[in-house]
C-alpha cells in the first residue's frame, strides 16, 4: 500500500479538555451502560483522555494504574502504535465491506485461519471455523442461535434448553442477559426468555457443606448440571456454557475438578458445550485459551475482548468441527449475521494485536514468570486484617473483605464496603473493581514484576484506609 505512515502518536498534540463542560455535556446527552445516572449527574462523570502502558490520566492530569485492564481487554496496554498503524493502513485500503451477498475480505479470512491455528485441538475435537461479531454479547446471541439451528438440522428441534449458572455473565443483550445468572440483570426486562435455565456457581466460599474439600465441592456443583438435565429431559437440552473462570462474578475460580466433572456428564447426554471466553482468552490466564488448561474439550467458544487489546470491537465464536461439519453440510442458509461481521479493519487490528503478541511472547511470559509473582505477591495480602480469601488464575486475582476472619464473618451488604475501597483505589491513583465486598483484578500482561509491586503497594494503601474507615465507623 503506497500511503503515507501513521504520524508518530507521541508527537499528536494533546487536546485540552474543559472538564466540567464535558461533564455537563456528558449528564445531559450520555447514558451510561450499567449506571444509576441520576446518581452521576451529581457527581459528574470521570473524563479520561489518554492511555500509555499500563496507565491512563484523566483530564485534571490524574495518574491512574489501570488494574482492570479497561474492562479486562487492554491486554497489550495502552498507546501501542503497531496497532494504530494497522487500523489507519486498513481504513485507507478497504475501510468497510460486508460479508453478506457472498462476499469476503482479506483480514477477516486470515484471522480466521489464525484463530483456528491458535485454538488447541483436544481428543477429536478441533476448530475449523469462525462466526465474527462485535461483541461477546453478540457472540452469545450467536451461539443460541446457531445451537438451535444444530440440533434443528439433526431433526431434533426440541432441543432448545441451553443450561448456564446463577451468577454467571455472558453479556447484556436479551440472548447474553438471559443465559447469564445476574439477578440484577433479571429483574429488569422479563428475563431470563424461555429456554433458559440456570445451576448453581462453583463458588467454594459461598456454596460449599461445612468441612467439604474444594474436590468434593467442584464434582457436587459440576453434578448440579446431571440432575437439570434430567429434570428437563435430555432430550429437550441443547447445550450448557460456562466461564472457565467467572469473570463479571467476582473471579470465581472453580475447583480443578469441576470441569472434568461437566465434560463427563455432557458427553454422557450428548449436549453441546461452550465455553465463553471472553475475557479468559488471549493469554489472560496464561493460554491463549483456558479450555485445554482447565480439562475440557468445547464445541463452541465464545470470544471478544482480548483478541485486539480492546482497541477495535470485535468479537465472534470458535466452531468446532462437530458443529461445523452440521451447520455447513446440513444446515442450509443460517438467517443469522451482523452488518459488521468480519469488519476489515477491526479484523486487521486483532491480526497486528495477536502478531505482536506472539513476537514479544507475551503469553508464555504470563504463565512463565508474571502470572506466578503475581499470585505471590496477592496471596501475601492474606495477612491484612480485612482479607479472608486472596486467589489468583492467570492475570486474574480477588480477594474478600471481611469483618471478622477468625468466624469468616461478613460485613452487612447494606455498608457497601467494598465500594468504599472502590474509592479509596480510585482517590489513590488505582483502578480495582467491587463486585460485593470481593475486589478483583485483571491487570494488563504486559506488566513486569515492578509494575506489579507498584500496584500491589497501592492496593495495600487502599485496604488501610478501608480499615481505617470501618474502625472509625464502628464497622468492624
Amino acid at each position: 500500500m503506497s500511503l503515507n505512515p501513521l504520524p508518530n502518536i507521541v508527537q499528536i498534540e494533546r487536546r485540552q479538555v474543559d472538564t466540567a463542560h464535558i461533564q455537563q455535556l456528558d449528564s445531559a446527552h450520555y447514558l451510561h451502560p450499567f449506571t444509576d445516572t441520576h446518581a452521576l449527574a451529581q457527581r459528574g462523570a470521570r473524563v479520561i483522555t489518554r492511555g500509555e502502558g499500563i496507565y491512563i490520566w484523566d483530564s485534571e492530569g490524574k495518574k491512574i494504574l489501570d488494574a482492570m485492564s479497561g474492562l479486562w481487554c487492554v491486554n497489550i496496554g495502552y498507546g501501542r502504535q503497531e496497532l494504530a498503524q494497522a487500523a489507519y493502513l486498513q481504513m485507507m485500503e478497504l475501510p468497510y465491506y460486508n460479508s453478506f451477498f457472498n462476499t469476503t475480505n482479506v483480514p477477516a479470512v486470515k484471522l480466521a485461519t489464525k484463530l483456528c491455528a491458535l485454538a488447541p485441538k483436544v481428543a477429536d475435537r478441533s476448530f475449523t471455523h469462525v462466526f465474527f461479531s462485535s461483541s461477546g454479547s453478540e457472540s452469545n446471541d450467536t451461539n443460541i442461535r446457531m445451537v438451535r439451528h444444530y440440533w434443528a438440522s439433526l431433526g431434533q428441534p426440541q432441543r432448545k434448553v441451553i443450561i448456564a449458572r446463577h451468577n454467571g455473565y455472558h453479556g447484556s443483550t436479551i440472548g447474553g442477559a438471559s443465559l447469564g445468572g445476574m439477578k440484577g440483570m433479571h429483574e429488569q426486562g422479563d428475563l431470563p426468555i424461555p429456554g433458559i435455565a440456570h445451576i448453581d456457581q462453583p463458588y467454594h466460599l459461598e456454596n460449599a457443606l461445612p468441612g467439604e474439600s474444594e474436590h468434593d465441592f467442584g464434582i457436587r456443583m459440576a453434578r448440579q448440571l446431571e440432575t437439570k438435565i434430567l429434570d428437563i429431559g435430555a432430550d429437550k437440552v441443547a447445550a450448557f456454557i460456562g466461564e472457565p473462570v467467572q469473570g463479571a462474578g467476582g473471579v470465581i475460580i472453580p475447583p480443578a475438578s469441576y470441569w472434568p466433572e461437566i465434560q463427563r456428564i455432557v458427553d454422557q447426554y450428548g449436549i453441546l458445550l461452550i465455553s465463553d471466553e471472553v475475557i479468559c482468552a488471549f493469554g489472560r490466564l496464561g493460554a491463549w485459551f483456558a479450555y485445554e488448561q482447565m480439562g475440557y474439550k468445547p464445541d463452541l467458544v465464545t470470544f471478544a475482548k482480548g483478541v485486539t487489546s480492546g482497541y477495535m470491537p470485535l468479537g465472534g465464536v470458535l466452531v468446532g468441527n462437530r458443529v461445523a461439519d452440521v451447520i455447513v453440510n446440513k444446515g442450509g442458509d443460517f438467517n443469522h449475521g451482523y452488518t459488521y461481521s468480519g469488519h476489515p479493519v477491526a479484523c486487521q487490528v486483532a491480526l497486528a494485536n495477536l502478531e505482536w503478541m506472539e513476537k514479544e511472547r507475551v503469553v508464555e511470559r504470563v504463565h512463565e514468570d508474571i502470572a506466578p509473582y503475581l499470585a505471590q505477591r496477592f496471596n501475601a495480602l492474606l495477612s491484612h486484617p480485612l482479607v479472608g480469601e486472596a486467589r489468583t488464575h492467570g492475570m486474574m486475582a480477588g480477594l474478600v473483605l471481611m469483618k471478622n476472619k477468625a468466624t469468616r464473618e461478613m460485613f452487612p451488604a447494606e455498608l457497601s464496603v467494598g465500594m468504599a475501597c472502590r474509592a479509596h483505589c480510585f482517590d489513590n491513583g488505582l483502578i480495582m473493581r467491587a463486585v460485593g465486598d470481593r475486589m478483583i483484578i485483571a491487570p494488563p500482561l504486559v506488566m513486569t514484576r515492578q509494575d506489579i509491586d507498584t500496584m500491589m503497594a497501592l492496593i495495600l494503601r487502599c485496604l488501610d484506609l478501608t480499615l481505617a474507615e470501618a474502625q472509625a465507623k464502628a464497622w468492624c
